[in-house]
């Protein structure tokens, strides 16, 4: 291969002192109705009232184009996971607060996007629910679906989700609203110094 990497002028360090805030990267996991795509955006919304620069990657929309060709076999969610992977980290590298909201029902998966990333940048955040309170908030109909035999290989029902084992956040969603889910992210950011 004939692939040289190019060394940008612009760098991310210089990127993060510009936007005030270091850029990162949240990878929200969990299963279908968990509350992963709606905390992603309301995490967003306040870390926009704080002016830092953000962007949600959220799996359905990638699913419209970045991933348009891939279907839900088991290679082709490694593929999905993969892409979204690789696009989180040169977001993060534009200076970017990336939050990515992906079931990525896989550990292995989970671990190779994590390896993509230094230990400081990458925070994986487990939106915890039980199945039973994912189907009663199951507002597309997937998993009525999924039960009736309609949908193959649906995360939970006939497809495993196997819950991550030392996230960095878990957010017990049947527990906590929506607000104060947020402020535990916040405030988790804070703590550790990604916001001032």
């Amino acid at each position: 291969m004939n692939i040289i990497f190019h060394t940008p002028n612009v760098t991310r360090k210089m990127r993060n002192e510009q936007n005030e805030h270091k850029s990162l990267v949240m990878w929200f996991t969990g299963l279908s109705g968990s509350g992963k795509s709606t905390l992603a955006h309301a995490v967003e919304a306040e870390l926009h009232k704080l002016n830092c620069q953000t962007f949600v990657l959220d799996g359905d929309n990638t699913r419209c184009g970045l991933s348009v060709d891939l279907g839900f076999n088991d290679n082709d969610r490694k593929e999905n996971i993969r892409r979204a992977g690789e696009v989180s980290k040169l977001m993060m590298e534009a200076g970017l607060i990336v939050i990515a909201a992906f079931i990525s029902p896989f550990r292995k998966d989970r671990d190779m996007v994590r390896s993509l990333f230094q230990k400081s940048d990458f925070i994986e955040v487990y939106c915890k629910a039980p199945l039973e309170v994912c189907e009663l908030r199951d507002v597309k109909g997937l998993y009525k679906k999924a039960r009736a035999g309609k949908i193959e290989n649906y995360t939970g029902i006939d497809s495993p989700y196997e819950p991550p084992e030392c996230p960095e956040l878990i957010i017990d969603t049947q527990q906590l609203s929506l607000q104060d889910s947020v402020k535990r992210v916040i405030g988790f950011l804070k703590s550790k110094d990604f916001l001032v």
